[in-house]
């Protein structure tokens, strides 16, 4: 971040959108919040994704350092101290410290306004002219809600469809739904004719049908109505080595094809390997809230004016990765694990408002969140999003991938959801800042250096893990060495690589990565000298006499 700073430095002078304050040691906490009301509306304003609040700088741009919170986790602490006062708990992206010859600097990334949306602080709207701090005036407010008036895909209404093109069938699933989001409308709605409840639960305008309707109720042979829109969602079943093994397209009603996606996942159940009271013996792979919650939020946010599908992979291996196409709103799965708050702006605010009253989906903001909670109590790995190239994936993993992680997690229970994300970082070899990296380590949680960082085996010292380990070994070791069999009786040869690929995550997390290595190296030489296999090169194979 340097180089962010000295570009921030080369501007002339604050404007709208950076403002720089000495605070060498202390900056009252009232001041930081309208200051981020103000440059969060203020980015909004001028179109731009951010904006800056920098610590340690004075007006004329000389860099004279701060001692602003200098623990990282206080400083961090600020994000949610912030939130709490914002409009829809907006908080900063991040607050990056930077190494100055003169001193440390602290640049607070300040999020746009989202569209649509005026961000208050403690109730009030401000803003800035050029570098001062005020009010933001009533025309600027309504300037920025305006925004969220633009057209809408999902309520635009089809002259010539009516209520015959709507399947029976769901419309009776979508009034039983209804009544179970509303229940005190139980009475009232008994009374309703199919028109009525569908202007209530807000599926049609004054009576005519919207691409809403059509696309959760609308019969299969309605679906000409939303060209070139389409309003698939495609099943695939891969193999561990992903190959398609199977497939199956579901079409309109959505509301009766999410069911039958559902079920068509072989949700197996996944066993844990006792270790005293940690885990628990037996879950399905896959907890069904996530399922929906993941595929209906990619009905909610499908952009259909790109023409491209829903798409569900259930690989073998244990995963299951659902994708759609559009970019993801909030900007990033942090800010919204970090608000936990409801969205300002949806793609299609008429087709999310319908699926809330049918209790697909909900809109208050911890859906996302409370997928990664269950994946947590489960000691799995979290959701992991891929947002690229206009499509936003998420895959859920239906297993425990690192031993280590899914430890940690046991013992500690009242980690923070923050710090389970970092961890799970660790886990899936994904890299961690410097502040992220001193952050688990003053926890305790990870060893190693940068950038081969392992999660901490202290747990296995204190917990007895250790002796667990010895009194299965040679059930493991079988086990681990039956693996290896199998896999050279399918593929004919493997390198020590693809072996290591195989097992290393098998292996117990109380062993380090070269105790690892030395494991499966005397694995292999165990089945060599059994006459089970043999090497030709550099590669293992079977041996001739098995």
């Amino acid at each position: 971040m340097l180089n962010r700073l000295k570009i921030l430095l080369s501007h002339d002078g604050e404007n709208e959108v950076v403002e720089f304050k000495e605070a060498k040691r202390s900056y009252a906490f009232d001041k930081i919040g309208k200051y981020f009301s103000a440059l969060c509306n203020e980015a909004n304003l001028k179109h731009l994704k951010r904006a800056w609040l920098v610590f340690g700088v004075k007006d004329n741009q000389t860099v004279v350092g701060s001692q602003f919170r200098t623990s990282v986790k206080d400083l961090q602490s600020l994000k949610k101290e912030i939130a709490d006062k914002t409009t829809n708990r907006l908080t900063f992206v991040d607050i990056h410290e930077v190494d100055h010859p003169n001193g440390r600097v602290l640049l607070f990334e300040v999020p746009a306004a989202p569209q649509g949306l005026p961000i208050a602080w403690d109730g009030h709207y401000y803003g800035r002219d050029g570098e001062s701090l005020g009010p933001l005036n009533l025309e600027e407010i309504e300037r920025i809600r305006a925004q969220n008036r633009a057209s809408d895909w999902s309520a635009m209404t089809l002259p010539s469809a009516s209520i015959d093109d709507l399947d029976s069938q769901a419309i009776a699933l979508a009034r039983q739904n209804f009544t179970q989001k509303n229940p005190r409308l139980t009475d009232e709605a008994k009374h309703w004719d199919t028109a009525t409840f569908l202007n209530k639960s807000k599926l049609t305008i004054n009576g005519q049908i919207t691409r809403t309707a059509i696309l959760l109720l609308g019969k299969a042979e309605a679906s000409h109505f939303l060209n070139p829109a389409s309003t698939t969602i495609t099943w695939i079943l891969k193999d561990r080595d992903g190959i398609e093994r199977d497939y199956q397209h579901f079409g309109c009603p959505l509301l009766l094809s999410v069911d039958e996606v559902f079920h068509k996942i072989r949700n197996l159940k996944y066993r844990y390997m006792r270790e005293g009271t940690l885990f628990p013996e037996e879950v399905d792979q896959y907890d069904p809230y996530i399922i929906r919650e993941a595929l209906n939020n990619a009905i909610a946010h499908q952009d259909y004016e790109m023409g491209g599908k829903v798409t569900l992979i259930e690989f073998e291996d244990g995963r299951l990765c659902f994708s759609n196409l559009g970019q993801f709103i909030p900007g990033s799965v942090e800010s919204v694990i970090q608000s936990d708050a409801p969205e300002s702006r949806y793609r299609n605010r008429f087709l999310t408002d319908a699926m809330v009253n049918l209790n697909m989906i909900d809109t208050i903001g911890s859906g996302i969140r409370k997928m990664f909670v269950i994946q947590k109590n489960r000691f799995f790995p979290l959701p992991e999003y891929q947002l690229k190239n206009n499509r936003v994936e998420v895959t859920i993993t239906g297993r425990v991938v690192d031993m280590a992680y899914a430890r940690k997690l046991a013992e500690y229970p009242d980690l923070t959801l923050e710090d389970i994300m970092l961890l799970d970082r660790v886990q899936k070899r994904k890299p961690l800042t410097d502040d992220q990296a001193k952050h688990l380590k003053s926890l305790r949680l990870i060893e190693g250096r940068k950038p081969n960082f392992h999660i901490s085996a202290q747990l296995a010292d204190h917990s007895g893990e250790r002796a667990q380990y010895i009194r299965n070994k040679a059930f493991d070791d079988q086990h681990h060495k039956q693996l290896i069999l199998e896999y050279l009786d399918k593929f004919g040869t493997a390198k020590r690589v693809d072996i290591n690929t195989l097992l290393l995550d098998k292996l117990p997390g109380v062993l380090s990565p070269s105790q690892k290595e030395h494991k499966i190296k005397n694995l292999l030489q165990a089945l060599k000298h059994e006459g089970l296999i043999q090497t030709k090169g550099k590669l293992w194979q079977m041996s001739k006499d098995v």
